[in-house]
């Protein structure tokens, strides 16, 4: 077992925060969770926070159904000192998709691949289907289990962040929801996976479904409007569906950018990687083989969207066929 009581020692006397990823999901929220629950038994406790935005509606359930409290960053940033303690979950630090805060970035759990080293007083980094995988292995491992809400809780991001145990499974994940299984509120569970698709979502479905183009087996979309990270994912997700389809990106068009999230069954094309390599001078991205997702700044894009859907899409193209020229396809 990674040094639990390490850890606790490290956050001793201080105050400490549990910091997700700016736009958490299922299982940011639910491993953030998770280790509170778990740190309050060895008497430490803790705030959960984000600076961003919960725009999923199946992160808003989960909050809602496991009475989960998270904070902005702006309600906290006028208290937070810079020798406050923080815990990054389901991120790390310069990863792109996480504000540098204002404290001490003590230690890192997460299941990602690191793409900017950072040496932390404890870390914990494998990979692993979900986050929440990990810290039901400390609740396992510590002889604590978890009560009914952070065992639902923790049981639902493993399985959203898993899609549903079809994507990036390991052995842990399995054994952990083994684990979870009968110590969750499987009514609860049940309806929390319900229903996750609002009425609003379906006009970026058909933007993207009207956009779709193949080139090989890669499919590119885009979305010409704002919708939420966790939209694009879910419609990248949707189009590598497609049996003519093993790498899909979509992109959604924003005022001070654009999102992008890239999906690939192709054992050649690492998704995150892809999106490391091809946005590391005009945005930042990053990811797992099967699944990652980046940001391109305004200022780097063509200045109309014609150009940059085209941009975007020959970028992305340019850097596979470098990938595929590295595996010596």
């Amino acid at each position: 077992m990674r040094d639990l009581k390490k850890l606790v020692t490290l956050c001793q006397g201080h105050p400490v925060y549990i910091q997700t990823h700016n736009f958490p999901d299922p299982d940011a929220i639910a491993s953030a969770y998770g280790l509170q629950k778990l740190l309050e038994i060895y008497g430490t406790e803790s705030e959960l926070c984000y600076d961003g935005r919960i725009d999923k509606l199946s992160a808003s359930r989960l909050l809602d159904a496991c009475h989960i409290r998270m904070s902005p960053y702006e309600n906290l940033v006028k208290d937070m000192r810079r020798t406050d303690r923080i815990i990054c979950v389901d991120m790390q630090k310069h990863g792109g998709n996480a504000t540098d805060l204002v404290g001490d970035e003590i230690a890192c759990i997460d299941h990602h691949p690191t793409f900017v080293p950072v040496k932390y007083q404890y870390q914990d980094i494998r990979i692993t289907g979900a986050c929440a995988t990990l810290i039901a292995e400390y609740f396992a491992l510590s002889g604590n289990n978890p009560d009914k809400d952070t065992a639902t809780a923790l049981l639902y991001g493993i399985k959203m962040d898993t899609l549903q145990f079809t994507r990036d499974v390991t052995e842990l994940d399995i054994e952990m929801f083994g684990y979870l299984f009968p110590l969750c509120d499987q009514q609860k569970l049940s309806k929390l996976e319900k229903n996750n698709l609002e009425l609003a979502d379906l006009k970026a479905y058909g933007a993207a479904i009207k956009s779709i183009e193949l080139y090989g087996k890669a499919g590119f979309s885009y979305i010409p409007f704002s919708c939420p990270d966790a939209l694009v994912a879910i419609i990248s997700d949707f189009i590598l569906s497609l049996t003519e389809v093993d790498v899909a990106a979509v992109y959604s068009f924003r005022e001070d950018g654009v999102k992008i999230s890239v999906r690939s069954e192709n054992p050649d094309i690492h998704a995150g990687n892809l999106l490391h390599t091809a946005l590391q001078d005009i945005g930042h991205g990053g990811g797992h083989a099967s699944m990652g997702g980046g940001f391109i700044n305004k200022n780097s894009l063509p200045e109309t969207q014609d150009y940059q859907k085209d941009y975007i899409r020959n970028l992305l193209l340019n850097t596979m066929k470098k990938q595929y020229e590295v595996a010596g396809l």
